[in-house]
């Protein structure tokens, strides 16, 4: 209850519309899709502890192989997604958008990111994704993400189980109008 108020204050002060994705509990509202598709509501981790939750924090453990969470929910319309995440050191994982990946990592030792000056290593970081159509606008901290990728029409919001933990947390998505 407490960090539910403590959100909604937060969204209160900046005037975001935002609904979350993740509820601060639990895994409500994700799912893994193939090959058989399972809904994690209600559960505090993913049936192989890939996914976990614990005091606000969405956690991505490391594990042999690749593996995806996607929302229940899929979106047609433009939209903004905001989260923080916290990547450890040489983390690599990914944000997926209608199903093409944002790299979504330790930003300094790997990747088309390197350079991002206002990146905070091992430290919470912002993204915001601005999806007007079928092209996605990206930042880091304020820093412009490149994503040259076409988005389908429609289509659910993803992460990336890959190498390293990852932490994310305030994970909402505003449908423009």
């Amino acid at each position: 209850m407490k960090i539910w108020i403590m959100a909604w204050m937060a969204v209160a002060a900046t005037g975001w519309a935002g609904e979350a994705l993740f509820n601060g509990t639990d895994l409500t509202g994700w799912r893994y899709r193939a090959p058989t598709e399972i809904v994690f509501d209600g559960k505090s981790q993913s049936q192989d502890g890939r996914f976990s939750v614990k005091d606000g924090i969405f956690t991505v453990h490391p594990a042999k192989g690749i593996q995806k969470i996607w929302t229940t929910k899929e979106f047609g319309e433009d939209f903004v997604l905001k989260l923080e995440f916290r990547a450890g050191v040489n983390a690599d994982s990914g944000i997926y958008l209608r199903g093409p990946q944002l790299q979504c990592r330790d930003y300094w030792v790997a990747g088309p990111y390197k350079e991002l000056k206002n990146y905070k290593p091992q430290d919470w970081n912002q993204i915001v994704v601005t999806v007007k159509g079928r092209t996605a606008t990206c930042t880091c901290n304020g820093e412009a993400l490149l994503f040259d990728k076409k988005l389908p029409a429609q289509g659910p919001i993803g992460l990336e189980a890959d190498k390293g933990q990852m932490e994310y947390r305030n994970i909402t998505i505003e449908v423009l109008k």
